[in-house]
């Protein structure tokens, strides 16, 4: 078995790290301050982190000339891979963010509103490059929604059958974050993130709900996620990366030990 990958996430509003609850809003006032992205990144990269995954929440050309800079200050530093994601709506953006120091591009909304930008970035930079990220919401028994713009806006669309179609356009990886569980600290949703690992031939990226040592290795046993992505318990104290591995070796799942 592969080593299982533990990541911590930054969210990114005007140059800040920011922190809510299912998916809270800037400009609403529901996201909570959390520190500077590239000292948070020097501390997981200290930690042991095996990637760090930045979100530019910040829709604005001033923020993503801010998130130019974050990525290059902190590719100065750390030496883990960075994935970068949030307002990349062409294969320009998703070069500009390569070219500043990002080692995969992760897109959501552009990639439901364009699909076709999957193969392009794909074809342009590789597979292992492009990340799709699917913000999933219960809808109904036994069937979860993708939502688009940040968890607001319902598209129609089946996150299995979406995780499905963007593979088969050429993302090398799935990150799936539950809407329902985001923030709560409450456990991942079992369930769909099983439903996709199980459907799609690329990793799955497990997000929303870490509250526990054993949420994590319960997504990664029952949820058969390849990763584990985390923000709320890095960003508070509540645990280390170290923490996390320690843990999951002690439960018999392979990691990568600094």
């Amino acid at each position: 078995m592969m080593a299982k990958r533990v990541i911590p996430c930054l969210d990114v509003h005007d140059g800040k790290v920011t922190r809510g609850v299912q998916f809270g809003r800037a400009e609403a006032g529901e996201l909570r301050n959390v520190g500077d992205p590239v000292e948070l990144a020097k501390r997981y990269n200290d930690q042991g982190a095996d990637e760090m995954v930045f979100f530019d929440i910040t829709a604005s050309a001033h923020g993503r000339n801010t998130m130019v800079d974050v990525i290059e200050r902190t590719a100065d530093h750390c030496f883990m891979p960075l994935t970068v994601g949030g307002g990349l709506k062409s294969v320009d953006d998703m070069y500009t963010m390569l070219r500043a120091g990002a080692d995969k591009i992760s897109i959501n909304s552009s990639a439901i509103a364009k699909p076709d930008l999957i193969r392009a970035g794909a074809e342009k930079f590789g597979s292992q490059c492009i990340v799709v990220s699917i913000d999933a919401k219960r809808i109904g028994p036994d069937q979860w929604g993708v939502f688009a713009q940040g968890g607001r806006k319902a598209t129609g669309l089946d996150a299995v059958e979406w995780a499905r179609k963007a593979v088969a356009l050429g993302a090398g990886e799935i990150v799936l974050n539950s809407i329902d569980a985001d923030g709560t600290k409450a456990g991942f949703d079992l369930v769909i993130t099983r439903r996709i690992s199980e459907e799609v031939g690329v990793p799955v990226v497990a997000s929303g709900g870490a509250g526990s040592l054993e949420h994590m290795a319960d997504v990664l046993l029952e949820g058969k996620a390849d990763a584990v992505l985390a923000a709320s318990i890095f960003h508070f104290g509540s645990y280390t990366v170290a923490d996390v591995k320690q843990f999951l070796a002690s439960r018999g799942i392979p990691v990568r030990q600094v």
